[in-house]
């Protein structure tokens, strides 16, 4: 019996192609992934004949789910060796798919959250079609949008990345594409000629992209831009549940709603992520925040409970162990953000 990887790497066409191959775990990336991307794509970065990337996943069954949480979770549960270990190694990828000099396309054709969002969010082109549901649900499972999250979110329009983040909601490519999350929309049926016509101009996907591309509907979120910049415009999550509260419509209860199920320290953790990743200048500064804080927070109650509540037990009750915002200190919420020792912080690739 014969095992395929589960990356798929080749030249076709002068396109270094990387198709994730996991498909029964919806292509979730785990270390060995990430390091044969890692591998194909340094490979590819100085050779002539590679014009540039595509990024997809084989099947039909979503683009990438996210990352290993249930590894995460075990390792968190004892020392984090083996957490620390991958999220060095994923946000290394990350942040060498964002300096990456040649063109990258990601073809976001389905389910895309957490660890998805990492690859395809630093591709110069990227397409949605109308299988594709984008999210990072994080505050669910007591963790955080990372794998680049405090750099992407804070830098969509108003404040539709604080939104994103905290209540975790979930959108389609009619929403991604006006937010800016998506570069194009492309329905399925039209992926085979994009693929065609990259393969005979392999060095501008964006026009490739340009000239195929469709529209993709009117996007739901427009009639909601103006009470999210204004309900989620606060630094604190205190202050958004008083808003949301004080607001009483239906769309501002049901997104409170939301949030009170999420947990209150990873809601607090995530806004206090945000508003620094707005101010960083560098994405390398990001990843090195959100691995120091990635390190902290899979050793959590809240992580181990929201994983065993949604992903193992799948009760969807987590007991987190705070009940209201108001019960997270300013103090735990900083301790989090304590910067590593040299020798043990996040570097890029050389």
């Amino acid at each position: 019996m014969t095992t395929e990887p589960e990356v798929l790497a080749r030249i076709e066409s002068g396109i270094g192609r990387i198709t994730l191959n996991r498909p029964k775990a919806l292509h979730a990336l785990n270390r060995g992934m990430c390091e044969a991307i890692i591998e194909a794509l340094v490979a590819w970065r100085d050779d002539d004949a590679v014009k540039s990337i595509l990024i997809d996943h084989a099947g039909e069954r979503g683009f990438c789910a996210g990352g290993d949480i249930r590894m995460i979770a075990e390792s968190g549960a004892g020392d984090a060796s083996e957490a620390k270990a991958f999220f060095a190694v994923e946000y290394r990828l990350n942040h060498l798919l964002f300096e990456y000099p040649k063109a990258v396309t990601a073809i976001v054709d389905g389910i895309v959250m957490g660890g998805g969002v990492g690859i395809s969010e630093p591709a110069d082109v990227r397409i949605a079609t109308e299988r594709t549901t984008y999210a990072m649900p994080e505050t669910g499972i007591g963790l955080f949008p990372d794998v680049g999250g405090g750099w992407f979110l804070p830098r969509l329009p108003g404040e539709t990345g604080t939104w994103l983040a905290l209540t975790g909601a979930r959108l389609k490519a009619a929403d991604t594409v006006f937010l800016g999350i998506h570069t194009h929309y492309l329905p399925t049926d039209a992926l085979d000629a994009f693929r065609a016509i990259l393969a005979a101009d392999p060095a501008f996907p964006i026009d490739v992209a340009d000239g195929l591309e469709d529209d993709a509907g009117e996007p739901p979120v427009e009639a909601h831009l103006a009470d999210i910049n204004r309900l989620f415009a606060f630094d604190t999550v205190e202050e958004i549940f008083a808003a949301l509260e004080a607001e009483g419509t239906e769309w501002a209860s049901a997104q409170l709603a939301t949030l009170k199920t999420k947990s209150p320290q990873s809601l607090k953790v995530s806004l206090r992520q945000l508003r620094i990743g707005r101010g960083l200048e560098t994405f390398a500064d990001n990843m090195a925040m959100e691995y120091a804080l990635g390190g902290h927070v899979v050793r959590t109650h809240d992580f181990q409970e929201g994983v065993r509540a949604v992903i193992v037990d799948k009760d969807n009750a987590p007991k987190w162990s705070a009940a209201t915002p108001a019960e997270v200190s300013d103090a735990e919420v900083e301790a989090f953000f304590a910067p590593l020792p040299a020798d043990e912080a996040w570097t890029p690739l050389d």
